[in-house]
């Protein structure tokens, strides 16, 4: 995937966030997010925000998507899109972006910003996992 953030192949990713995000379930936030990854066989695993009262119950998009993608057997990715409601991206939690380092250190991150009301895009901005997420605890630490 290109680091460019106008590139025309994040256009399914976006779609596949966008579509998911729309099932999320938040009824304590009322903030609904969209993840997509896309695997490297080409395929793309989504996942939504699904909130839980007891809070610590709560399974955030990203995450939702990487179980998706390992569920079905894939375990490297090429790319993320999140999407958020507008004015401005949001952006991965901490728990997110470790799991993320997992599977890539490196992951091109696209945020997108959303404007449910009018259906489209409002912002986005580009990032990559490493710059999200610098001196990330790798799986390599635990080595003896």
């Amino acid at each position: 995937m290109a680091f460019d953030e106008n590139d025309p192949a994040w256009a399914p990713l976006i779609a596949a966030a966008v579509a998911v995000r729309a099932r999320a379930y938040a009824p304590y936030s009322n903030y609904l997010v969209g993840a997509a990854v896309l695997c490297d066989d080409g395929s793309i695993a989504s996942g939504c925000n699904v909130e839980n009262a007891s809070y610590g119950g709560t399974i955030c998009a990203e995450r939702n998507a990487v179980w998706h993608a390992v569920a079905t057997g894939r375990r490297r990715f090429s790319a993320c899109v999140v999407v958020t409601r507008g004015p401005a991206p949001g952006a991965p939690c901490g728990m997110c972006r470790q799991v993320l380092v997992e599977f890539e250190a490196d992951l091109p991150i696209l945020l997108v910003a959303w404007d449910d009301a009018a259906g489209r895009e409002l912002a986005r901005r580009h990032a990559s996992l490493s710059g999200l997420l610098p001196e990330a605890f790798r799986p390599s630490a635990l080595l003896p």
